[in-house]
């Protein structure tokens, strides 16, 4: 034997060493310019390659045209187009909520899209229908079959032989579920059969087969429909897996996408508002450009008859401004990459920039409406914005942006899931105590059903048959305990979850204290730009009144011509800034709502979600009934914690969701003035539609929709902005008459709607 245990080594180690082959040879070292040549990683690993995706080219990016350029001569198509249509198309092409930041390059991961709430819902991990699953039921099977040929030492143990042959198999079957209450409930079909040469076996081939039904149910921790629907089958201390909190998750994703969507319009409004003061401010341009080549012109042919007037210093002093004057034209027209207004630049709702010329801030509209960059025509806006002083209560202002602010209901929902999370973590302070139950009914037979072509007589003819006497029963029950010493970790995790519920409810104080200082510096800002809009009204009619007055001198002297050209300068910039303080102002009103949560409202956006299908109700009706139904430990177990308090009220006005259909371009119908309301609403909200159209010099209350006497009139508001001309500009509305612009103070008595 000792021999035998010698050569059976020897070949061992032989064959180890056949099989290692010229492996003991090779090589394992490598020189130092083999190290440090890197050839063969460069042509491989470090190539760069394009991935093969499909990508679909919806908005035709593939077939954009050449941008607009100042050397442009064809003739232009200006498409007019009001905010109301620019907004809603801008929603229709928003798969990807655009900014005017870039973030969509620079950063993708951070870019909101319509499919953020159905990403976080159906979540694998972490969704509301990845936790629901581990409540779900579920079937388990298996079949094992043997074939055994042994030999044994005991005759006992091989049933009256000592060489055994032995065929068997085994089937499970198993239905199992966790409830939300905690419960583990599980019904087993097992069936084994065996056929062996023991002689002592009353059938050389027999059939065994029981059922049973377990349950296991925690009496302390673990324990109730909270813990269970909070921490979840699967969690552990500090990172709970409930359904609640993967319903919470899906809340707070919905909040963040109606402050995305918030944003987006903020931006499409604020894109609006700067081409509408890029025409504006070309037109200003245009015209001071104009009136400086008439008077160089002027200047010029007296210089060239030798006539008084006509020196050298001032026909060069005129030449400059009409070229410095130009030079404005052309920025204006064509615009420089700065920054325009945008969402949380200055503030929340965007302070206005002012920069950018009309075919540079004409290209940001578009890029946010989701159209073509560039089709050969320009988007001109037709609507003016509002002169008239906007009211709005304080109180009410305050109450709706502590409850409509999306980022203070996210912050809600925070604190939401970190109450349920400590009252689950307070769950672990408990001992484990579980009850467990078990009952078994057995059958054993020849074979496992009757067969009538080998049936015998007696309860032993078939396993199945055997079962169905219940002769053979079983059942057992009992508890479970355990305690760990201390409950460190309990302690610890309650710990946590109170300090993390503590710094949520600072963070939301906090929230809300910035809230309110944003709505402040809102409206003072809105004050601010109103004021100053009735300031450059007053001065731009004082700028065309002392140059119509210079115009009228019938024999200038030489120095008028410094006064004539500051006066041209003056006004154009008294032209630039008024409409500047316009557009301010407009945009203040809009940072307001911005800031007391009420943007979308006010522009006839409302957000809803598809029905849930019909038997989604019935279903949550009978469990309703079935709730009502259950007794006093039921409900104890089933708990009763309300998460929400219904549904986000959007609509403040009672108007509903606006049905705006675009109008074509160019053919947009100004709406007629609403009538003036005989006493305030009982909750204070205006909407854009139902504000004053474009010229209508009456005060609005943007809380109550009243109308009441102006402060000033508009001058000339049946003007479209941007009218082009024959030189690639446009038709500035103060080359029509002046004559009429005068200031207008509070005292004075104008009816809404007047054109004087």
């Amino acid at each position: 034997m000792v021999l035998f245990g010698r050569r059976l080594a020897a070949l061992v180690t032989a064959t180890a060493i056949g099989l290692s082959g010229c492996g003991l040879s090779k090589r394992n070292t490598l020189t130092t310019d083999e190290i440090e040549d890197t050839t063969v990683y460069d042509s491989t690993s470090l190539q760069l390659e394009e991935p093969r995706v499909e990508n679909e080219d919806p908005f035709g990016v593939t077939a954009t045209a050449p941008p607009l350029t100042i050397q442009e001569d064809e003739p232009r198509d200006y498409r007019d187009m009001p905010l109301e249509e620019v907004i809603q198309t801008a929603l229709q092409n928003s798969r990807v909520l655009r900014d005017l930041g870039g973030v969509v390059l620079k950063n993708p991961a951070g870019a909101r899209t319509i499919h953020d709430p159905a990403i976080t819902e159906t979540d694998p991990r972490f969704g509301v229908d990845a936790t629901l699953s581990a409540f779900d039921a579920n079937v388990v099977g298996s079949a094992y079959f043997q074939n055994n040929n042994r030999a044994l030492n005991n005759v006992f143990f091989g049933g009256g032989t000592r060489l055994l042959f032995q065929d068997a198999a085994v089937y499970q079957l198993q239905v199992n579920k966790r409830t939300a209450i905690g419960s583990q409930v599980s019904l087993t079909s097992n069936t084994a059969y065996d056929s062996n040469n023991a002689p002592g076996n009353q059938f050389y081939a027999s059939w065994n087969t029981n059922v049973e039904a377990q349950i296991r149910q925690p009496l302390l921790q673990g324990a109730g429909a909270d813990y269970n629907r909070i921490f979840g089958p699967s969690g552990i201390p500090g990172l709970p897996s409930g359904v609640l909190l993967a319903r919470i998750n899906t809340d707070a994703s919905l909040a963040d996408f109606e402050a995305g969507v918030r944003n987006f319009v903020s931006d499409v409004e604020n894109a609006y508002w700067d081409l509408y003061f890029a025409y504006r401010d070309l037109d200003a341009k245009v015209a001071a450009r104009d009136a400086a080549l008439e008077t160089w012109r002027h200047v010029a042919a007296l210089k060239a008859t030798g006539q008084r007037g006509g020196e050298a210093q001032q026909e060069a002093q005129a030449r400059e401004q009409h070229f410095r004057l130009q030079e404005e034209v052309q920025n204006a027209l064509t615009g420089r990459q700065v920054e325009g207004t945008r969402t949380s630049s200055g503030s929340s709702g965007g302070t206005f920039r002012g920069t950018g010329g009309v075919f540079t801030c004409e290209r940001r509209l578009r890029a946010m409406m989701g159209i073509a960059i560039t089709d050969g025509t320009l988007i001109r806006p037709i609507d003016e914005p509002k002169m008239a002083r906007a009211a709005f209560e304080w109180d009410v202002c305050l109450a709706e942006a502590l409850s409509r602010r999306p980022e203070l209901r996210k912050q809600k929902w925070t604190i939401k899931h970190r109450e349920m999370q400590l009252l689950a973590s307070r769950n672990l302070l408990l001992p484990q105590l579980d009850a467990s139950g078990l009952y078994r009914i057995r059958g054993f037979g020849k074979d496992l059903f009757d067969t009538p072509s080998d049936r015998i007589t007696g309860i032993y003819s078939s396993a199945w048959a055997n079962l169905a006497t219940a002769q053979f029963q079983e059942w057992q029950l009992g508890v479970d305990f355990s305690m760990p010493l201390g409950f460190r970790k309990g302690h610890v995790a309650v710990r946590n979850a109170e300090l993390q519920l503590a710094r949520e409810r600072a963070v939301l104080n906090e929230q809300e204290r910035q809230v309110v200082l944003d709505l402040s510096n809102a409206i003072a800002d809105m004050n601010r730009a109103h004021h100053v809009l009735e300031t450059n009204y007053n001065r731009r009619a004082a700028a065309m009144e002392q140059l119509k007055a210079l115009k009228a001198v019938e024999d200038p002297t030489p120095q008028m011509l410094y006064i004539l050209l500051d006066a041209q300068r003056k006004l154009a910039e008294a032209e630039s800034q008024y409409y500047r303080s316009l557009v301010e102002y407009e945009i203040g009103i809009k940072n307001v709502h911005f800031e007391k949560g009420s943007i979308l409202e006010y522009n006839g956006v409302y957000l809803t979600e598809l029905p849930s299908p019909a038997k989604a109700y019935k279903d949550a009706l009978e469990k309703i009934k079935l709730r009502s139904r259950s007794g006093r430990w039921a409900e104890k177990m089933a708990g009763t914690r309300i998460v929400s308090e219904g549904l986000v009220q959007q609509d403040y006005s009672g108007e509903g969701p606006a049905q705006a259909v675009p109008a074509q371009p160019g053919k947009h119908a100004v709406p007629p003035l609403p009538p003036v309301p005989d006493k305030p609403a009982p909750l204070p909200q205006a909407r854009r539609s139902a504000l004053q159209s474009a010229g209508s010099p009456a005060e609005v209350d943007g809380s109550i929709g009243d109308v009441s006497v102006p402060l000033y009139e508009t001058p000339n508001p049946s003007a479209p902005a941007g009218a082009p001309l024959d030189d690639h500009s446009a038709a500035s509305p103060s080359a029509a008459d002046t004559s009429d612009l005068v200031p207008v103070s509070e005292n004075d008595d104008l009816t809404a709607g007047e054109d004087r």
